[in-house]
């Protein structure tokens, strides 16, 4: 049986301890403070940074602002982070895991199942009155072999087909969703039939993900059960990845689609759609 997903703060303690894990910092900010910054300012002891927008995805353009990494730019980032093969990966970032998931969801996308996600991220870590750093490590180089693909995404043609045979949920803000307002993207609404849960459904206020159970009601009343065909989307990509750690938490499989509105709304005969949900009220 397969290890949880998600390691509590003390738990992560000891096995660091024991010399068990690598622990990773993704810390991540879609404005404000950027990673790096935040990194050194403070992060947990011997945790080198994976930069998710380096990193973790590719170049921003018509496969939407964050696109699956080029396979050679993350193996080198991973290597560079000391990671092998057999490595057993922890990665965290401020608090919500919404990078850390990205990581979690990529590492796995290589061909890397060994990761898990610190729940509750560096907030979490503070709390518990473990300590943090400004010393940035210098690991070995890691030998670790990138094998994209290891598990399935959603392009634009699969994740409409999802939104009309499973389900497809679009996890940003209802706001966002329904097209009343777009702060990022240059259009505003959501792909045909995909189903609003909103990312902060399945949070708890300190940045930890709900129990499974809590999860599993929610997605429920999203229309999505333990064998229902699902995938994740979001603006571009990092939070739907951030919903598929929560879902797998559940015991629900889901695939992210990894290019997410920002891709969908490039192609402009992709039809858009607005307001609520088929027979949702607009309250």
């Amino acid at each position: 049986m397969s290890a949880p997903a998600l390691v509590p703060a003390d738990d992560l303690a000891t096995l660091l301890a024991r010399g068990e894990v690598a622990v990773v910092d993704v810390q991540y900010a879609l404005s404000g403070t950027p990673g790096p910054d935040l990194y050194f300012d403070a992060h947990l002891p011997g945790a080198p940074f994976l930069d998710l927008d380096a990193a973790l995805a590719g170049p921003p353009g018509r496969d939407g602002r964050h696109p699956l990494p080029d396979p050679a730019v993350l193996e080198d980032a991973l290597r560079s982070a000391g990671l092998d093969d057999d490595t057993e990966v922890v990665v965290y970032d401020q608090q919500t895991s919404l990078g850390a998931a990205r990581a979690w969801w990529v590492l796995r996308w290589a061909g890397h199942p060994q990761v898990r996600v610190l729940d509750g991220g560096l907030a979490a870590w503070r709390r518990a009155g473990f300590p943090v750093t400004a010393e940035v490590p210098a690991p070995a180089r890691g030998s670790i072999t990138v094998r994209p693909g290891s598990v399935p995404v959603l392009d634009a043609d699969a994740a409409a087909s999802m939104a009309r045979t499973g389900v497809l949920l679009d996890v940003r803000t209802p706001e966002r969703y329904r097209g009343e307002a777009e702060p990022i993207d240059h259009t505003a609404g959501h792909v045909p039939g995909a189903v609003n849960l909103p990312m902060a459904q399945v949070m708890a206020p300190d940045g930890t993900f709900l129990p499974p159970d809590a999860v599993r009601r929610r997605a429920a009343a999203a229309g999505v059960h333990r064998d229902t065909p699902v995938g994740t989307a979001c603006g571009s990509g990092v939070t739907a990845a951030q919903m598929a750690l929560a879902l797998h938490t559940a015991g629900i499989s889901a695939i992210p689609y990894v290019g997410s509105w920002s891709e969908w709304i490039e192609d402009p005969s992709r039809p858009v759609a607005l307001g609520p949900e088929p027979g949702v009220g607009a309250g």
